[in-house]
């Protein structure tokens, strides 16, 4: 494809005309400034939208937020290690997830972690949820929406318990949705030190202010490290480990 017809894909997702723009940029009528903002938005595009079907009947999470996912994760296919989700709900992420990994992943595997039956006691200083959130879904329902046997390995229960027996496993990416200081702790204490260098997590809901307890928790855990959380125009932060 060429240059100039990869432009006009990205400028038609949202309906500008090519040559409206070039003409008004000669004739010097739209503002220098203007013509910077951000005008590619490839979530709303068609190449995405066949995976974001996936996820939307059973995620909270928005079409630009699962695009980070959808693009982090593809990349992780190169590093060593599996892909690992700490905050399930009702499977949507994690079925689009699976979906990218039986596709590029190889042999790549998709753990997943939740109760299923709600939020574990939360942090009354810290946290706005509470216990019990988001109680209704079930591994059951999850499982068999995401329909992934040997890619998609399912462990129900408490954080880090679920977690026991998996101590020698590389992880390549994380996403970890679980919206209180405490589960964020207790994933990110497991999960970093056996994430392979050039790996990545992502939090979910760092930016969003129904969840302090999570933004406390990333900011002092790697207040210790020598990364640096990203918080995107998203909500979420993003966080690269370093070969050192």
């Amino acid at each position: 494809m060429s240059l100039a017809t990869r432009i006009k894909t990205a400028v038609s997702y949202l309906g500008y005309d090519v040559r409206r723009i070039s003409n008004a940029t000669a004739n010097k009528s739209v503002p220098n400034a203007a013509l910077y903002k951000p005008l590619f938005s490839p979530w709303l595009g068609p190449n995405f939208k066949p995976y974001y079907d996936i996820a939307a009947p059973r995620t909270l999470v928005s079409a630009d937020r699962c695009y980070v996912l959808y693009t982090l994760v593809k990349q992780s296919l190169a590093i060593e290690g599996d892909v690992w989700e700490c905050g399930v709900y009702k499977g949507g992420t994690a079925a689009m997830l699976a979906r990218i990994i039986t596709e590029y992943g190889g042999e790549k595997k998709l753990y997943l972690f939740d109760t299923f039956t709600g939020m574990p006691a939360t942090d009354k200083e810290r946290d706005l949820h509470r216990q019990g959130d988001f109680a209704d879904t079930s591994a059951e329902s999850v499982e068999a929406f995401i329909n992934a046997p040997g890619v998609a390995m399912i462990r129900k229960g408490w954080i880090p318990e679920t977690f026991a027996g998996l101590e020698s496993r590389r992880i390549a990416f994380a996403h970890i949705d679980v919206d209180i200081y405490r589960s964020v702790i207790d994933s990110l204490e497991f999960i970093w030190p056996r994430l392979s260098p050039g790996g990545f997590v992502v939090f979910d809901d760092y930016g969003f202010p129904s969840c302090p307890g999570a933004l406390q928790a990333v900011d002092e855990f790697f207040a210790k490290t020598m990364s640096h959380p990203l918080c995107l125009p998203t909500g979420q932060a993003l966080v690269f480990k370093s070969e050192r």
